[in-house]
């Protein structure tokens, strides 16, 4: 697959938003694909936020990608699901969405990142990048991982992990395709100027 922007968006109720209305300020920002990420959400309200926001994206032809949840990727009709390394496998999450459907993997390894390759994951997610962020990484893997992985794999890769709007540069030119980003967009004053402002730095 090809990500359709360097800028990979995160529907995270981290800073407190609807995740509908914050997708609603993404897309309208200008945001081409975004993930859908409601870890504390019943299946029930996950999926009712998921299809209210699979309609907007496909009103603006951007793409959703589901975190975890296969299921509700497929439900929704979403681009696709991203799961992680203690998620459902690849290929049954694969199974799930269906033909012509994107999966993404989660990987923190070389070796991840190789497995997921093999295993016909169509982008892979890479980090953390940086210590702090969301999650408060303490062991982040770092720009030179990240070149490892680039120069080993040939998928897309999306980093992801304490990026800010001013490391998103250098992320790329370690050998990202695109850099996702909650933090310091979800926690944003203004967050339409801050999505605009990355997307314009790298058209």
């Amino acid at each position: 697959m090809q990500i359709p922007s360097h800028f990979y968006a995160m529907v995270d109720t981290a800073g407190g938003h609807e995740p509908v209305t914050l997708a609603q300020i993404l897309l309208d920002a200008g945001v081409k694909i975004m993930q859908l990420r409601l870890k504390d959400a019943s299946s029930r309200d996950f999926l009712a936020v998921a299809g209210a926001i699979s309609r907007l994206c496909r009103d603006r032809q951007a793409m959703l990608i589901v975190n975890d949840r296969a299921d509700i990727a497929k439900l929704v009709d979403a681009a696709g699901v991203h799961v992680g390394q203690e998620d459902l496998p690849l290929a049954a999450a694969r199974q799930i969405v269906g033909a012509g459907k994107v999966v993404g993997v989660s990987t923190h390894t070389l070796a991840q990142a190789l497995a997921a390759e093999q295993g016909g994951a169509d982008y892979i997610g890479f980090g953390a990048i940086y210590t702090g962020g969301l999650k408060n990484v303490r062991n982040a893997q770092g720009l030179e991982r990240l070149r490892e992985v680039r120069a080993a794999v040939r998928l897309p890769i999306v980093a992801i992990g304490g990026i800010t709007q001013a490391t998103v540069p250098e992320v790329l030119a370690a050998g990202a395709n695109a850099a996702a980003i909650i933090t310091d967009v979800v926690r944003a004053p203004d967050i339409a100027a801050k999505v605009r402002a990355i997307l314009s730095a790298h058209p």
